[in-house]
C-alpha cells in the first residue's frame, strides 16, 4: 500500500512539472505576444520586421537594476554603432509585479521612453513572465535576432563585467 502511495505522489509531482512551460533559453524561438502602450496602442514582435530586438521586462520597483546596461545601449545607439534601421530596444513593464497604480506605472514608463527615446508597452497580468518563465520582481533582459531567435537572456541583474560583451551581441546580430 506504501508502494502504492509512493507511485502515486511521484505520478501527480511528474505530471505537475511536465504541464508548465519550460523558461526561455538561449536558441529558442520567443512565442509572440501582443501589449499596448500608453496610448492603448497594440504592439507585437510583428511591428519592427526584421529588426534585432532587445527586450527589457521589468518590474517597475526593479526599474534602476539595469540601468549601466540600458546606458550603455543608449551609447552605442549614439554613436551609431547600433542603427535604428536594423536594432530595436524597448520595455514591457510587469505591472502585477508591483503595488504601485498603473497611473504611476506610466508615469515612471513615460520618463524612460522619453529618456531612452523607447517604446513602453503594459503587461498587466504578467502573461509573458508566464509564457516566457521571466523572473518576478526582477529586470529581465531578452536579446532577439532578426527571426527572434534568444541570443541572450537575463533573468536579473547584469554584471557589469558582461555588459560590452552584450552590447557587442546586439552589434554584430545587426549583420
Amino acid at each position: 500500500m506504501r508502494n502504492i502511495f509512493l507511485l502515486l505522489v511521484f505520478l501527480c509531482f511528474t505530471c505537475n512539472t511536465a504541464s508548465a512551460s519550460d523558461p526561455l533559453q538561449v536558441g529558442d524561438t520567443a512565442s509572440d505576444w501582443s501589449f499596448k502602450d500608453a496610448d492603448d496602442k497594440a504592439f507585437t514582435m510583428a511591428t519592427w520586421p526584421n529588426k534585432v530586438l532587445l527586450i527589457n521586462y521589468v518590474d517597475p520597483d526593479e526599474s534602476e537594476l539595469n540601468e549601466p546596461f540600458n546606458e550603455a545601449m543608449r551609447a552605442a545607439r549614439e554613436d551609431g554603432r547600433l542603427l535604428d534601421t536594423e536594432y530595436m530596444g524597448l520595455g514591457i513593464v510587469d505591472c502585477k509585479a508591483t503595488w504601485k497604480p498603473d497611473v504611476l506605472i506610466r508615469s515612471i514608463a513615460g520618463s524612460k521612453a522619453e529618456k531612452y527615446k523607447r517604446t513602453i508597452l503594459f503587461d498587466y497580468d504578467a502573461e509573458l513572465r508566464a509564457s516566457w518563465g521571466l523572473k518576478e520582481d526582477s529586470s529581465n533582459v531578452i536579446l532577439l535576432d532578426k527571426n527572434h531567435v534568444v541570443k541572450y537572456i537575463s533573468r536579473g541583474q547584469i554584471a557589469d563585467d558582461q555588459i560590452q560583451s552584450v552590447v557587442q551581441i546586439a552589434i554584430d546580430l545587426q549583420k
